[in-house]
């Protein structure tokens, strides 16, 4: 293996040479505390950087074993170091030339934590995946700035963000054991007949629609009601006191900004667990819950949606359904049906994102519109059956609809960011005003069939290329030569996410789509592989940019593929 000081000599070798001289330099290099991998080099300054590994001995990095014994805490200590390693790079990035030259990253992070393919640490070695954006004047080699980068910075880079002894120990530990707690609540709450926890104290209120970090100024901290109250006895923080929300059907209830929908997206995001201080670190909701909303134009294929809509004009099939152009109400029972038959058991549905004609048919409606002249079965009439049925439990935001305290279980109102138990009272007002509504729909909730996905219809290539994936934002997919609309399946929260979902549709369409086998097997096969081998089955060489991601978001993508074809 060649050394530090070769690949210096090589990189002024190269200066003044044409760009993609730079495949010259792929390889591992020995370095006096790591080793560096050059894996791919871009073939253009312009182009995506160059991905680049370093490998650091246990030894050498000495992280106590303790920091990544289980799954939980590899994770949490993954994602700090991730943490360091891109606030060390952005400090000391710079540009050095055209188009990319000086970058070096890895990925950014926001307020979750999750599992990334950027860091990973056992007892032999610490790795880390980043990328650099090799030097380049015009699109000629700057040799002397790139030895710089890699045979400078990036030691400097390893020494200050590698290496347990120049790091703080107790912010790892607080981080650490901040998502070993949070997972342990999670785990806990099916055995405590709960969907979701907020702990008192928390902060749910944020900064902006597009700053994801707690508000400061204001905000009021979370107090659960002493009805809902329950305790937890966490592994590391001790005694955690909060509101439950038990399984079956909860109304979260109150006036105009009063915290409704901020509560809801606390437990949306209750699913990933948080980084400390975000306020929200002990929220959590159970693993399958899935939101819910209506997405007019979305393209839909083959779901039965029987249970909420039938008898269609033109005799259109319900339970085959098909279009290009989805209503609110036909998208909104699509997604769900779609969650049920991926698994989900927690639904999430916010009134103002919801379909209105698909959430209440109210008695003055049903007077004037016959139900044989209406084909929508509105979800009050099939939420119960639901939870009866198959389990399922519903966490609704409803403002607008005193018809539903006839069917919850559980009312809380919001006022002024604070829960109130009031289910005795929403109870007491739905017996004073007699229920005038007929239900409709039937005893039974229906039918959740599976589909088998045809692996014509999902083809990752375009005109030259085998595959072409491209992730232009969070919600915005390049699939082959298809956009995919991601921007209503709101449980996906990175761009991490939604690159790796892109290349697990390809390993599914490679491994496992083959006209037999139906969607939630494959789903299942794919996660089962993802846990067992890491995030690096999805990609032809090592990469820093994918994350974890739920088999629901994965079924969302491939459902919203207009190419998609199944039986």
């Amino acid at each position: 293996m060649a050394n530090q000081e070769k690949l210096r000599q090589q990189l002024l070798q190269l200066d003044g040479r044409g760009y993609k001289a730079y495949r010259d330099t792929e390889g591992s290099y020995e370095f006096p505390d790591f080793t560096l991998s050059i894996d791919r080099t871009q073939g253009d300054p312009f182009a995506s950087p160059s991905h680049v590994r370093v490998k650091v001995s246990g030894e050498i990095a000495g992280f106590p074993h303790q920091l990544y014994q289980t799954k939980s805490s590899a994770i949490a200590l993954r994602d700090y170091l991730t943490r360091q390693f891109d606030n060390y790079a952005h400090s000391i990035s710079k540009r050095r030339g055209t188009g990319n030259s000086g970058l070096i990253g890895i990925v950014r992070t926001g307020q979750e934590v999750l599992e990334r393919s950027s860091v990973l640490i056992d007892d032999e070695l610490v790795e880390v995946r980043f990328v650099v954006g090799l030097p380049a004047g015009g699109r000629r080699i700057l040799g002397l700035q790139a030895a710089e980068m890699l045979c400078e910075q990036i030691p400097q880079l390893v020494d200050r963000t590698l290496k347990y002894s120049h790091l703080d120990p107790q912010k790892i530990q607080r981080h650490v054991e901040t998502v070993e707690d949070a997972d342990w609540l999670r785990q806990q709450l099916a055995e405590r007949g709960l969907v979701a926890f907020i702990p008192n104290g928390a902060i749910l209120p944020r900064r902006s629609g597009v700053d994801d970090q707690p508000l400061q100024s204001q905000a009021v901290a979370f107090q659960s009601p002493k009805s809902l109250q329950v305790e937890f006895n966490c592994p590391n923080q001790g005694l955690i006191v909060g509101m439950g929300v038990p399984a079956g059907i909860t109304l979260i209830v109150g006036g105009g900004y009063h915290g409704k929908s901020t509560l809801l997206r606390a437990i949306e995001l209750g699913v990933y667990n948080h980084i400390p201080n975000d306020g929200r670190e002990f929220a959590v909701t159970h693993p399958a819950a899935v939101k819910i909303r209506a997405e007019d134009g979305r393209s839909i294929v083959g779901v039965d949606i029987s249970p909420f809509i039938n008898h269609l004009p033109q005799g259109k099939s319900t339970t085959n359904f098909s279009t290009t152009n989805a209503s609110g109400s036909t998208s909104q029972a699509a997604n769900i049906m779609e969650a049920l038959e991926t698994g989900a058991k927690v639904l999430l549905v916010d009134e103002d994102t919801a379909a209105t004609n698909f959430m209440i048919r109210d008695k003055r409606m049903q007077a004037l519109i016959a139900k044989d002249k209406e084909p929508i079965t509105p979800f009050i009439d099939k939420v119960r059956q639901l939870y009866t049925d198959y389990g399922v439990s519903t966490i609704l935001v409803m403002g607008g609809s005193g018809d539903y305290f006839e069917v919850a279980d559980t009312v809380i109102a919001m006022q002024n960011f604070q829960p109130e138990d009031v289910t005795a009272k929403a109870k007491a007002i739905a017996q004073q005003y007699t229920y005038l509504r007929t239900p409709e729909g039937g005893q039974e909730f229906g039918q959740i069939t599976a589909r088998i996905p045809l692996p014509e219809s999902i083809d990752p290539s375009y005109r030259q290329k085998q595959v072409r994936l491209k992730i232009r934002d969070v919600d915005e997919m390049v699939f082959g030569t298809e956009d995919i609309d991601l921007s209503a399946v709101e449980q996906i929260i990175d761009t991490a996410q939604s690159r790796a979902i892109a290349a697990a549709m390809v390993y599914a369409v490679r491994r496992y789509i083959d006209s037999k086998r139906t969607l939630a097997e494959i789903l299942t096969l794919v996660m089962a592989d993802i846990e067992s081998q890491g995030l690096d089955i999805l990609t032809p060489f090592p990469q820093c940019d994918l994350a974890i991601f739920r088999q629901f978001e994965l079924a969302a993508a491939i459902n919203r593929l207009r190419s998609l074809g199944v039986r």
